[in-house]
């Protein structure tokens, strides 16, 4: 965690004063941002933690000037924002970066240094001193759009500092970048704090929550609270509880059912344990796991069990809705009878002399969770393209269910659901135009579409939105209806892109609880994810790396592969890194 200052300046970066934002809506205004008051100190970095729909992102782009408060004040290095005082004083970085995806890495520096007047002699000399700064030396004549996801951010923040701002907000920078990309994006911010710049930025990972100097945590647009990390970690005291020795066969079953018992508000894999937060009040242990599962400890509380323990008691038990995680509604897919629903026999795909994936082999069992991992651009999307039948393998064989994607792509495409990385239904279509317009594209008949349909909506909460427009949707609504939507044909398997990127804590648990209650159904799953804390729910991960399959074991048995005295229970981030690291170095 970053140390806080022992002294700020007199004023501080960031001050809000009874901030209120409302939008417009169909059924009347709705609220952002309510009533929040708050002051940021300079010199370190500040950190926006909260569900979807928060008001993280309205916060930001009111300081940043694009947004003025409906209500209340709010000032950025004691001036209005947006105004001729913090003017090139003020740095902002998007969610969504405007780079320009035919320009170079050095291009997209020129158009930006033009846009914020950045001339003279001092002009190339900024531009190497950033490209060096982020990593993009090598790199300056590649197209932007050739760039992997951990490298556009980086491009897209050297782009914010071409002309140096006092203050720097960014808002969800490392979304989507791997966990070699996103130390590399953190190195860069304390360097930046380091020089004297404060940075404000909101993130979904808890553990960048917790290198913050000061967390503000918002819910549904009121701040709930404004601490250091340490002092929110103190506030769940004596309600967290590990689960020790639970056999791997028997972990997926118990985080199905802990939800469900009494006086616990949530639960999570944790490694080779679980992690049990209790309710607020009481006072007893949870009630004892079934015989043989292990038993309960308990444990000082992080700032992740602080984190859902404010969100719970601030909404209830169970705040999203998520209920059973929807296992109600699946049915058993139909099965082939084989051994294995995926095998994939030393496949390549190459791109003229460029090589996306090459030589990987692997084999997926019915009814198994199958992650799979890598640093951006290590080829993990183009292989998944290549199992659902998008794009053909250069040389190797894909089966699904015994059938070749090569000879019978529709045929493999009926068995399979896919959930791509980016929102592929139609954000002009409501959800319920979306499913029924998915329904008949697989073929479904009229009176089993309308059950699915409202089974869908049902199982994954959304029949209050079920008639909005699905652009409007919080992104955690997007990805519930894309991953009903990949169900709606009941495939025996499902391959999930980045199902969590972007989404909030809250909502990738009950994501995981989903593809729990899926696996336990009988279907098959194979899931990309850069939260190396979510492949703890996976029964198997291969890890790619420059478009090679580098590892493929339990995640025990890679963790068990990486411990060294200074570190004898690493997490599978610890794992990660130092296996991309050892085969960077040609170890």
């Amino acid at each position: 965690m970053q140390p806080v200052p022992e002294s700020g300046p007199a004023t501080p970066a960031v001050k809000l004063e009874g901030v209120t934002k409302r939008f417009a809506g169909r059924a009347g205004p709705v609220t952002a941002l309510d009533t929040v008051s708050a002051s940021v100190a300079g010199g370190q970095v500040n950190g926006i933690m909260g569900a979807d729909a928060a008001g993280k992102t309205t916060l930001l782009r009111i300081l940043a000037g694009l947004l003025a408060p409906s209500q209340g004040e709010a000032h950025t290095l004691g001036h209005a924002p947006g105004g001729d005082a913090v003017r090139g004083r003020v740095g902002y970085m998007p969610q969504s970066f405007g780079l320009y995806a035919e320009l170079s890495v050095h291009e997209n520096l020129r158009l930006h240094a033009d846009l914020q007047g950045l001339a003279g002699r001092g002009r190339q000399e900024r531009f190497d001193e950033l490209m060096a700064f982020a990593g993009l030396g090598p790199f300056a004549d590649r197209r932007a759009d050739r760039l992997s996801g951990g490298m556009k951010q980086k491009l897209g923040l050297a782009c914010t500092l071409v002309h140096p701002p006092e203050l720097l907000l960014l808002d969800e920078p490392t979304a989507g970048v791997d966990p070699v990309s996103r130390s590399d994006l953190w190195a860069i911010l304390y360097r930046l704090v380091a020089d004297g710049m404060t940075v404000v930025l909101s993130t979904a990972y808890l553990d960048e929550a917790e290198r913050c100097a000061e967390v503000l945590l918002l819910h549904r647009g009121r701040l709930l609270a404004q601490s250091e990390p340490d002092e929110f970690a103190a506030e769940a005291a004596g309600r967290t509880f590990v689960l020790d020795d639970v056999p791997a066969a028997q972990r997926r079953q118990l985080l199905s059912r802990l939800p469900d018992r009494p006086g616990i508000a949530d639960s999570g894999a944790q490694g080779d344990r679980l992690r049990i937060l209790r309710e607020r009040g009481r006072e007893q242990v949870p009630e004892a796991p079934e015989a043989g599962a292990g038993r309960y400890r308990a444990v000082a509380p992080r700032f992740e069990d602080a984190f859902i323990a404010r969100l719970v008691d601030a909404s209830g038990t169970d705040p999203e809705g998520l209920g059973q995680g929807g296992r109600g509604h699946l049915q058993p897919p139909s099965r082939s009878g084989r051994s294995h629903t995926l095998e994939v026999s030393e496949v390549d795909r190459h791109f003229g002399d460029f090589y996306a994936v090459q030589q990987v082999s692997l084999r997926v069992r019915p009814g198994e969770i199958f992650g799979l991992l890598g640093p951006n651009g290590a080829g993990k999307s183009t292989l998944i393209k290549m199992i659902c039948g998008l794009l053909p393998p250069s040389a190797g064989v894909i089966q699904v269910a015994g059938v070749d994607v090569r000879r019978a792509p529709a045929r493999v495409r009926s068995r399979l659901g896919y959930m791509a990385q980016q929102f592929a239904l139609y954000e002009d279509l409501s959800p319920v135009q979306n499913l029924r317009f998915f329904c008949r594209a697989y073929g479904l008949t009229e009176r089993t579409a309308r059950a699915r349909i409202e089974a869908t909506l049902a199982d994954f909460a959304l029949e209050d939105v079920a008639h909005s427009n699905s652009q409007a949707l919080p992104l955690g609504l997007k990805q519930r209806l894309a991953l009903g939507n990949a169900l709606l044909h009941r495939p025996e398997m499902v391959l999930l892109d980045e199902p969590t990127s972007g989404v909030d804590p809250l909502a990738r648990r009950g994501f995981w609880r989903r593809i729990n209650g899926l696996a336990e159904s009988g279907v098959t799953v194979l899931v990309t994810t850069h939260f190396l804390e979510e492949a703890d729910y996976c029964d198997r991960i291969g890890i790619i790396h420059a478009d090679q399959l580098a590892a493929l074991d339990t995640p025990d048995a890679l963790r068990a592969r990486y411990a060294i005295a200074d570190t004898p229970e690493p997490t599978l981030e610890d794992a990660f890194v130092a296996l991309i690291e050892a085969r960077e170095a040609g170890n």
